[in-house]
């Protein structure tokens, strides 16, 4: 995993400028331990409420619905779409939406700014399908050849950690590299444009890439980090009964669609470039190896996050390391147990 090295005091002064993917600030003071859960409701008194929920290029709620997952809910969900995992944590804590599932980046930088938040699911993926891409005729081979060099991605995205750990791994900081902080699209653009030697991204863009342009991968994520995905709830919506009922009721529904779309790759795939509209080929591509089935919030998990979370800050990405398990909340581990032990 990752093979955190020295940085000099110095370098961490001059990539302080970095900090601050949240509200444009990072706060020092840690998170509360996770508040005691409030009493579940029957579902039955739940017809009246509306789940926020956040997605990402339409894939959460394509799955709930292609597995029926939606079908006969007790409540409503309210879908809205993101461009990547920071700007869900900005909103949940914001109280704009009640759950979203990010990468493993997120919610470091989400912790970071001590964002109102909290990781309640885990989904593990691997981590083949995060990677950083060059042009077929560049000559950048490795990692170690990226010195001097651009590179865009996301910021507090799963790209941005895949890259640091990449960096560091090949002893290069990021000061050594300049990080071109950008979204996909306008990443892709400036790839493409050749304003950038590289882009580092997931699925389903980095499928996109691969199979509809000239290009190649020098590294994917596959065991350098730990793949994993995180649900995240806002604690707003922790703290409410009626979201808490209906949160536990959705991460049972989603761990279901997730093993459907497993049981099924097919069929989803389809269905998966029907709904959000990729080519089919692409779908299957990045569907077939970065479905993430559901997983154990285990201590093991948890310290390869902090040892995540450790990195980014001695590389000066964030001001400093918050304890990650502050952001961790295990209320559900029961009810979700069963589903994940499934696939064994």
């Amino acid at each position: 995993m990752l093979t955190p090295r020295r940085i000099v005091a110095s370098r961490i002064l001059v990539l302080l400028t970095v900090v601050g993917v949240l509200a444009g600030c990072v706060s020092r003071e840690e998170s509360t331990p996770a508040a005691a859960a409030p009493p579940t409701v029957p579902l039955s008194d739940l017809a009246g409420l509306v789940l926020a929920v956040g997605d990402q290029k339409g894939g959460t709620e394509a799955l709930l619905r292609s597995a029926g997952q939606l079908d006969d809910l007790p409540y409503r969900i309210d879908f809205s779409t993101f461009t990547s995992g920071p700007p869900q944590i900005e909103a949940a804590t914001a109280g704009r939406i009640d759950f979203a599932i990010t990468g493993n980046t997120p919610p470091i930088f989400g912790a970071a700014s001590n964002a109102k938040v909290k990781v309640v699911s885990t989904y593990d993926g691997g981590g083949a399908g995060d990677q950083i891409l060059v042009r077929n005729d560049a000559a950048i081979r490795s990692v170690g050849d990226l010195r001097g060099k651009s590179v865009a991605l996301a910021k507090g995205s799963s790209a941005h950690g895949h890259v640091l750990a990449q960096l560091d791994r090949a002893g290069l900081s990021p000061s050594d590299v300049s990080l071109v902080f950008l979204q996909p699209a306008d990443a892709l653009t400036a790839f493409t444009q050749g304003r950038v030697d590289a882009w580092a991204t997931w699925d389903p863009y980095t499928a996109q890439a691969e199979r509809q342009l000239p290009v190649r991968s020098i590294a994917d994520a596959d065991g350098v980090t730990n793949g994993a995905g995180f649900g995240i709830a806002s604690d707003v919506a922790l703290a409410d009964p009626l979201r808490n009922t209906a949160l536990s009721d959705l991460l049972v529904r989603y761990a279901k669609a997730v093993r459907w779309a497993k049981d099924n790759p097919d069929e989803w795939a389809a269905r998966y470039s029907a709904e959000v509209g990729l080519d089919p080929d692409v779908a299957a591509l990045a569907q077939g190896r970065s479905l993430r089935l559901p997983a154990d919030l285990s201590e093991d998990l948890l310290a390869s996050e902090q040892q995540m979370t450790d990195l980014f800050a001695e590389s000066g990405q964030i001001a400093s390391a918050p304890t990650f398990a502050n952001w961790v909340d295990r209320r559900y581990a029961d009810v979700l147990k069963p589903l994940y032990l499934e696939r064994a």
